[in-house]
């Protein structure tokens, strides 16, 4: 089989040189099987076709190609000494490329310790999203637990059209229009600078949780003031970015959106890569945050509801002329938000298992080469909210960082406590 990566794929590969890695571990008490670990990560790479191809960038445009004879998913094992070993080691892991075609487009680093392990999932963000790599995270403790469990593999699509449905039938309109969008997109990003953007390797991660009272009583709140956690989040953020960056602040932020709320033909338990985002911004003449807030998840579900998913993925194949120069303005922008924000919302992934228990994971970091890498991913497991809050230091200072963190937090436990309002 070979396929050419879609739009959302080629972007997050970049290109052959640069990597973009996901990384996803879990704390681990009691004791980890070895050859289970190595079984569990066979049956995996037999479940899901994508663990078996390698990305071929021997022509014009990158695809993926099916590699009878591919390895199997490493494991590097190193000596855990610490609560942010795992932190340490994703970082080592942000920036090694996966090049080596006769390995798949994954690993995994198994921290050792005398009675805690860490595991890290580590795979491009081309073939994978928040929801791949928290099903992968599910089926790898699950197997590792009882090995003797099957996965039931499933086909690749080979093109966009294979993720339609058989009555969408786009018009001579629809082409006419994709056509000229895309005319109009090479003509945009032809008067945008694209030169490229050296970061060197200065991209940071910070994590952190919420404890179980604050975060019960966040959802609590919430739902007493009638609006999300993930609108209080994207308040208390803005917010915060106003209060360290002042007038240079923008007052928005990015938020991914899971495609498979529209498209049927991918699975929760698909690797997939692409999410269409919205962009949402503050009430500058609006005070109180939880009237922000219900704003804010009113938006999100009016934009959200407006989407075109099939006419999107459709339209985005006209764009693969473009896409080098999307690239190096992703790597060039300072762009028009503060942050992009992604909630993984509650894991469903089991506390405690057979031979061991998990005592926490940590949301999902990755390195992003743009300009603007601002990045949070919040997760919710065993009760407490996790917060990974990643960016690149020649853009925004670990400093600042690290005041946005406080500030926003003290946001959010401010507001806990007001009388609901609504």
């Amino acid at each position: 089989m070979k396929r050419r990566l879609i739009l959302g794929e080629r972007i997050m590969h970049v290109d052959a040189k640069t990597p973009l890695n996901c990384v996803f571990g879990a704390k681990i008490t009691g004791k980890i099987n070895g050859e289970h670990l190595h079984l569990a990560l066979y049956k995996i790479q037999q479940k899901h076709p994508l663990l078996r191809m390698n990305i071929d960038i021997s022509s014009k445009a990158p695809y993926f190609v099916l590699n009878e004879n591919i390895g199997k998913i490493p494991v590097r094992i190193s000596v855990r000494t610490s609560d942010q070993d795992w932190l340490q080691q994703s970082k080592v892991e942000w920036y090694k490329l996966f090049n080596n075609n006769s390995e798949p487009l994954a690993r995994v680093v198994w921290l050792q310790g005398e009675t805690e392990s860490d595991l890290l999932l580590v795979l491009p963000h081309c073939i994978c999203d928040g929801t791949t790599i928290l099903n992968l995270m599910r089926e790898l403790m699950a197997l590792i637990d009882d090995p003797e469990q099957e996965l039931l593999p499933y086909p690749s699509f080979s093109s966009v059209k294979e993720l339609l449905p058989d009555d969408f039938t786009p018009s001579k309109v629809s082409h006419f229009k994709g056509k000229i969008f895309a005319t109009l997109g090479r003509l945009f990003f032809f008067f945008k600078s694209t030169s490229y953007h050296s970061s060197d390797q200065l991209n940071y991660a910070i994590n952190w949780k919420m404890n179980a009272a604050d975060t019960e009583n966040l959802l609590q709140k919430c739902k007493a003031e009638q609006t999300s956690v993930h609108a209080a989040i994207c308040v208390a953020f803005m917010e915060a970015f106003k209060q360290v960056r002042g007038d240079k602040a923008h007052g928005k932020v990015i938020c991914p959106v899971d495609i498979r709320r529209f498209v049927p033909a991918i699975k929760t338990d698909t690797m997939f890569a692409f999410a269409p985002i919205v962009e949402l911004k503050l009430h500058p003449q609006e005070n109180m945050f939880w009237t922000k807030a219900r704003e804010l998840k009113a938006d999100l579900e009016a934009k959200v509801a407006q989407m075109k998913v099939y006419d999107l993925l459709n339209m985005s194949e006209y764009f693969h002329s473009s896409v080098n120069k999307m690239i190096g303005f992703l790597k060039t922008t300072k762009g028009k938000h503060d942050i992009t924000l992604s909630n993984m919302g509650l894991l469903n992934i089991p506390k405690t298992y057979q031979n061991f228990s998990i005592i926490t994971i940590y949301s999902p970091t990755v390195a992003f080469p743009w300009r603007n890498a601002n990045t949070l991913v919040v997760s919710t497991f065993n009760g407490e909210m996790d917060f990974s809050f990643m960016s690149n230091e020649s853009f925004f200072r670990e400093f600042d960082a690290w005041q946005v963190r406080d500030k926003a937090m003290k946001l959010m436990q401010e507001n806990l406590n007001e009388p609901a309002n609504v």
